[in-house]
């Protein structure tokens, strides 16, 4: 049955995005190879695109996927004529027809996924190198996508990929989750990944849509998992489930029915999902068990947002001096930039302004559209539309996502329009 390539390439695009976790967590757990895994996994979606569109897409194509990856991987072995014996006993053990993997939901997460976690996340790797790994594996962000989460160029991303997995395969690191005595070294690069796959599927890289939810459930089920692993759990893996749980409520408001970007001052919050917000509200109740951290603060923050029923309701006093307590628990220029729109509706633009300033001069923000787009609007805000204008250009340029790109877009337009009518006010004057 033959297929219309646009929609057998949309399909396999689909499976690639939802389920290249889960998939070279499977394949990373037989051959104990990141490299092989991955060129296996990777040779299976372009042989997909091809046979798709011949036959149709099948009805278990995870499984096919996972099948096809198998046979490639022993086709590599065969060539390269070593571990013949490794060869020999996945060939035994690899079924003749595809069989589908069990649906997981809730809190049954496969234990491939969870392996493949804590090996990533093995403490003899550098705590950046844990993080980018497991988010390329796990996560299946591409390196550009990773890159941009830790501020540094594509190719640096990728040779810290490269380094990363060899150093896993050339140490032996074992593929497993650790006794429950190593889980404590282990946890702070863990939670960290955990957040930011969360934050691709909030507010993807690429693409038309903004929202990635698949990777927004992703983050959510990893974190509750990791939490029903420790007795009592720790207070910021607590912290950080309700801290995604708080965002992920808002989700339904964030974009009109066009796609388009709604901000969070503008959305119609009897679309935010209450149950999610009590449900995370309660997490924050619980006894901690350390003082707060990085997640709990944030998660502070997301809270004072979503008690508020109206956007002028919400006690900026109270974030501004979260933040300040953010930024000397964890400092770093995205914290300061995020503290800066929080002096701007306490103290005013010019000083959110001033400080956003000297974040663009130390210049570890510049290729971080944000920070354009926030110095943007506090130069609108102040009448300064010909640099407000500039500053949204370089936003734009930095930016992939369409729903980004028109929001942008449309912010450049209202500041012409603005400078229109400024002019025209002048000259009645």
């Amino acid at each position: 049955m033959n297929t219309m390539p646009c929609e057998t390439d949309q399909a396999v695009e689909d499976i690639y995005r939802s389920e290249w976790g889960r998939i070279l967590a499977t394949l990373i757990g037989l051959y104990k190879d990141f490299e092989l895994a991955e060129e296996a996994a990777q040779e299976a979606f372009a042989a997909a695109i091809h046979q798709w569109r011949i036959e149709g897409v099948p009805q278990q194509p995870r499984a096919w996927i996972i099948q096809t990856a198998k046979h490639k991987a022993i086709d590599r072995l065969r060539r390269e004529t070593r571990f013949t014996q490794a060869v020999q006993l996945i060939a035994q053990t690899s079924p003749a027809q595809p069989v589908e993997e069990p649906d997981y939901d809730g809190m049954r997460i496969p234990d491939d996924r969870l392996q493949l976690i804590f090996t990533c996340c093995h403490p003899s790797l550098g705590l950046e190198a844990q993080v980018a790994l497991t988010l390329r594996t796990l996560g299946g962000l591409e390196t550009d996508e990773i890159a941009r989460a830790f501020l540094v160029s594509p190719t640096t991303m990728a040779q810290r990929l490269v380094r990363a997995k060899r150093k896993i395969q050339k140490a032996g690191i074992p593929y497993q989750v650790p006794a429950l005595d190593e889980m404590p070294e282990r946890l702070e690069a863990v939670l960290i990944v955990i957040y930011l796959i969360f934050n691709e599927g909030y507010s993807a890289t690429r693409g038309g849509q903004l929202l990635r939810t698949d990777l927004c459930a992703e983050a959510i089920r990893l974190a509750r998992v990791v939490r029903s692993l420790i007795t009592p759990p720790p207070s910021e893996v607590t912290a950080l489930c309700a801290l995604m749980l708080l965002h992920d409520a808002r989700r339904e408001a964030r974009f009109d029915e066009a796609g388009d970007v709604v901000l969070l001052e503008e959305q119609d919050r009897r679309r935010w999902n209450r149950a999610q917000i009590e449900e995370a509200l309660r997490l924050l109740e619980e006894p901690r068990t350390e003082e707060a951290g990085p997640y709990a603060i944030q998660a502070a923050i997301a809270a004072l947002h979503c008690r508020a029923e109206r956007a002028e309701d919400t006690d900026w006093v109270e974030i501004l001096k979260l933040y300040d307590a953010l930024e000397h628990e964890q400092p770093s220029p995205i914290v300061s930039l995020n503290r800066a729109v929080a002096v701007a509706m306490v103290h005013g633009s010019g000083q959110a302004l001033a400080l956003i300033n000297e974040l663009a001069a130390a210049g570890n923000l510049d290729g971080y559209y944000l920070m354009h787009s926030a110095r943007g609007e506090m130069l609108r805000r102040l009448g300064s539309f010909d640099e407000a204008a500039r500053s949204y250009e370089q936003a734009l340029a930095l930016v992939n996502n369409e729903s980004e790109r028109r929001f942008l877009e449309r912010k450049i337009g209202e500041i012409e329009f603005s400078k229109i009518e400024a002019d025209k006010q002048q000259s009645l004057s």
